[in-house]
């Protein structure tokens, strides 16, 4: 079954941080709740109108559990006909955005809320090495495994030693998204950046330095999407859902089939076939960047480039602002913000570049965007196409 143009993105909303947090010490539901009113305000709809809420976390909230959705609907007052608490990492949104549409379009609901938030850094609260050692993961952690930048410096490792990479590749795409983040207000980092900046940057773990590494912020985004026949009455112009595509596959990084190979091999060539669009109709990509790596890996999983040519393909500044190839053009998770799961706002930037309200930085007369969200250690995938009429 394909959901294309089963439902459109009509409201987008987030939140301001102060150096990477919150204000006035909000807590983790009221920041959401500042999210989705925003993205509500954006599409000319009230809370009232939601019959279909999407919640994948509630980091900076403990004993929450398994009942995220069932906590923040209570909060924001909205009783759902409709309700989903898929968590697959910082993937879960981009699935939701699929799982929306399909609900939408069988009519299950109508006005569909997807919802994050995190005060991971006002709660200092980032730490995933205590993940469960559950599954194939009881054979990393005893050994000290750092989690997660341990695993995603395995794959690095692998992809140098096996294409000839080289750390100043994966510098490339720090400096280009830093450029990105120079042209956003709100980014978290705006300091200029050099490839030999991050070349002299603390080694976390080899061979990724510290700018390698994405921020540890707060943060909560929101969207809003709604069948075809509700999109003529919203506020803003429709951002349509071509094309959606999910998969994982693994928990521990020693279980991945190919460190060099991603599960969005899988779930983007689905997203492709049901937009029915090709990598050249591209206009703007948004890749979910929790270390560079995670970019390099993912472009070439995507097919934007054949394995092995990741590092060339980025050279030379090419996804950089006046590059022909954008790519995370508000930042990023490097730079912009990165609350413990990034991929809502990936979705956020894809949608207000193709309604051209990204500035200085916006990428002229876009029409199609691919978004990719990564959740795990490089485990999940999910792939989104939008486009605007």
């Amino acid at each position: 079954m394909s959901i294309k143009n089963a439902a459109a993105i009509v409201g987008v909303g987030d939140v301001e941080l102060e150096k990477g947090k919150v204000k006035d010490g909000q807590s983790v539901l009221q920041i959401q709740a500042i999210a989705a009113k925003r993205a509500l305000e954006d599409a000319g709809l009230t809370k009232d109108d939601v019959d279909g809420i999407f919640v994948a976390g509630l980091w900076g909230l403990p004993g929450v559990g398994s009942f995220p959705s069932v906590i923040l609907s209570e909060y924001l007052g909205i009783q759902p006909k409709y309700t989903d608490s898929t968590q697959i990492g910082g993937s879960a949104f981009e699935a939701h955005v699929g799982h929306a549409a399909a609900a939408i379009q069988s009519g299950l609901c109508e006005v569909a809320l997807i919802l994050y938030g995190s005060t991971q850094r006002s709660e200092k609260s980032r730490s995933l090495a205590g993940r469960p050692p559950v599954l194939t993961a009881q054979y990393e952690t005893p050994f000290g495994l750092p989690s997660p930048a341990g695993a995603y410096a395995m794959a690095a490792n692998r992809h140098m030693h096996q294409y000839g990479t080289k750390p100043e590749h994966l510098a490339e795409i720090a400096v280009a998204t830093r450029k990105w983040a120079q042209l956003n207000p709100h980014a978290t980092m705006r300091d200029p950046l050099s490839i030999e900046d991050v070349l002299n940057s603390p080694m976390i773990t080899d061979p990724l330095h510290l700018l390698d590494c994405c921020l540890v912020t707060d943060g909560a985004g929101a969207l809003v999407l709604v069948s075809a026949e509700r999109a003529k009455d919203c506020r803003k112009k429709p951002v349509w859902v071509l094309g959606q595509g999910e998969s994982h596959s693994h928990w521990s990084i020693q279980a991945m089939p190919d460190l060099t190979v991603t599960s969005a091999a899988q779930s983007g060539k689905t997203a492709f076939e049901m937009a029915g669009v090709t990598h050249d109709d591209i206009d703007v990509v948004q890749i979910y960047d929790s270390f560079t790596i995670t970019v390099l890996l993912t472009l070439e999983s995507l097919g934007f480039c054949k394995p092995g040519e990741g590092g060339d393909f980025i050279s030379n500044q090419r996804t950089a602002p006046g590059g022909d190839f954008p790519m995370n053009t508000n930042g990023g998770g490097l730079s912009y913000a990165h609350p413990g799961m990034y991929g809502i706002f990936l979705l956020i930037e894809a949608v207000r570049q193709l309604r051209g309200e990204c500035g200085e930085r916006q990428i002229k007369d876009a029409k199609l965007s691919l978004v990719n969200g990564t959740g795990g250690t490089l485990s999940s995938t999910s792939v989104v196409i939008l486009g605007r009429d």
